[in-house]
């Protein structure tokens, strides 16, 4: 029968959960990175010239981290992260092929077509579901990474727990709490996102055709992530250090009773506040921190993924 010989492609649903998964993993690793990266953006934000700094780069944040708040300071934020990974990653890993093949049919081109425009809007498209659905937790992170009882920078939310954190904002702020810097994250993820599959797939494509590197061996996944990674921490950091910012700051509540940010509107009006005060460098404070998170991140992330995507399918496929 066709069945016995032609194996069943994965669902979107059984995509999900592998990415989910893979996303998981990788953040085990790479979050002491992003706490040295968003410690790093909030400090002498908006400040011209430049305060004393506690902090002099990503190696000098975990160190610090390190001695005066042990593994847990290095830590801080895990637990959201896992959910947000397994939502973002999960969503992007699963979204991605079925909004590539959908949009490719739409043109008229073949689904195995590797377009460079239809994956960019595939990337961005599945990241921004991802980003929507995982906001609030990746507000609730990225407050916890900033908080340090020993050496703070930037504003300071000290939370006991994810579900403390949530219920506290929901009780101060309402759903309008939870859903805050929403357009910075989609923002941050559509531009990650639309460069982080198409250049692994195009680079693992590459070498595989050329015959430089077997197209499913463990080089060919640690290449192609390696440059995906690359790829990502230049395009995503200026808005990246926006959301971190939008996300962290003071808020006061309006005349009709929301609690609105002191220093920024929006992630645009957060890019620009910080070119003038800070200049462009402002905008990728944290880039070595962002490189130490981004490339073993994208890295076991995706290699993972292609990993547990051939095991569950050899599992599944010898399945009676």
């Amino acid at each position: 029968m066709a069945s016995a010989t032609t194996p069943l492609p994965l669902s979107t649903f059984e995509s999900f959960l592998c990415g989910g998964l893979a996303g998981c993993i990788a953040v085990t690793v790479s979050n002491p990175a992003e706490v040295a990266k968003t410690r790093l953006q909030l400090q002498g934000e908006l400040v011209k010239g430049g305060k004393r700094r506690v902090y002099t780069d990503a190696l000098d944040v975990l160190a610090k981290t390190w001695r005066n708040e042990g593994i847990r300071g290095l830590q801080r934020g895990l637990g959201p992260a896992y959910i947000y990974q397994t939502l973002l990653n999960g969503s992007r890993l699963g979204f991605y092929e079925p909004f590539r093949r959908t949009i490719n049919r739409s043109i008229g081109r073949s689904v195995n077509d590797q377009i460079p425009l239809t994956s960019v809007v595939a990337g961005a498209a599945s990241g921004i579901i991802g980003a929507s659905f995982g906001n609030p937790l990746f507000l609730i992170k990225a407050r916890m990474q900033a908080y340090s009882p020993i050496l703070p920078v930037g504003t300071q939310h000290y939370y006991k727990s994810s579900f403390g954190a949530l219920t506290t904002i929901f009780k101060t702020e309402r759903v309008w709490g939870l859903l805050r810097g929403v357009d910075a994250a989609i923002l941050r993820t559509a531009m990650g996102s639309s460069v982080q599959l198409p250049t692994y797939k195009w680079t693992k494509n590459q070498l595989g055709s050329h015959g430089l590197l077997p197209s499913h061996s463990i080089l060919t996944y640690l290449a192609s992530s390696s440059v995906s990674g690359v790829c990502v921490c230049i395009v995503m950091q200026p808005a990246d250090t926006a959301l971190t910012r939008v996300y962290n700051q003071p808020t006061t509540r309006t005349p009709d009773g929301r609690l609105a940010g002191t220093l920024y509107r929006n992630p645009i009006d957060c890019l620009w506040k910080t070119f003038r005060a800070e200049g462009v460098f402002g905008w990728y404070k944290g880039s070595t921190a962002q490189f130490l998170r981004v490339a073993p991140h994208t890295i076991i992330t995706l290699t993972v993924n292609d990993l547990i995507l051939g095991l569950y399918k050899d599992i599944r496929n010898r399945r009676p």
